[in-house]
């Protein structure tokens, strides 16, 4: 059973965007996009996105955060700040340094830098589903075309 307070912050996302994948949540990126993902599966408003995707296991993965866990946690209804605190106090130590580095390598990430599965996939879903008017630089870009936050 969904709690009302998950229900009451869950976004729809048959009809909005979660956070951009650049977008830093409690310090790293890709974190809020997860937390709205999660929400969204959680509530049964996720449409067609994913909670614990490859995008996804990247943060998580860097962070050493079990999946099955935070998304336990995020199933309370917890709020953004109680969620970034959780992640806070469970991430992996690390220097700001060392996150901030992971940050800027996420965003700077090619498609060619990907493992073979997710090079293959975006090779037929780019010209599919994104505009040809603008070239897709890094990963990210294809995340922020699709949902027209970059033009």
């Amino acid at each position: 059973m969904v709690s009302e307070k998950l229900k009451a912050i869950a976004l729809d996302l048959s009809t909005s965007f979660p956070r951009s994948p650049r977008t830093v949540f409690a310090g790293y990126v890709i974190a809020g996009r997860m937390l709205d993902k999660c929400r969204a599966v959680i509530n049964g408003s996720n449409h067609d996105y994913h909670f614990d995707c490859f995008l996804d296991n990247q943060f998580l993965g860097f962070a050493e955060i079990n999946a099955d866990e935070i998304k336990g946690f995020i199933s309370t209804g917890a709020t953004d700040d109680e969620v970034a605190q959780w992640i806070r106090s469970k991430a992996k130590p690390r220097s700001e340094f060392e996150i901030v580095q992971w940050n800027n390598r996420m965003r700077e990430l090619k498609m060619s830098e990907l493992p073979e599965v997710n090079q293959v996939f975006l090779e037929s879903y780019i010209p599919k589903n994104l505009p040809d008017h603008r070239p897709v630089y890094v990963w990210f870009d294809v995340y922020d075309l699709e949902e027209n936050r970059l033009s």
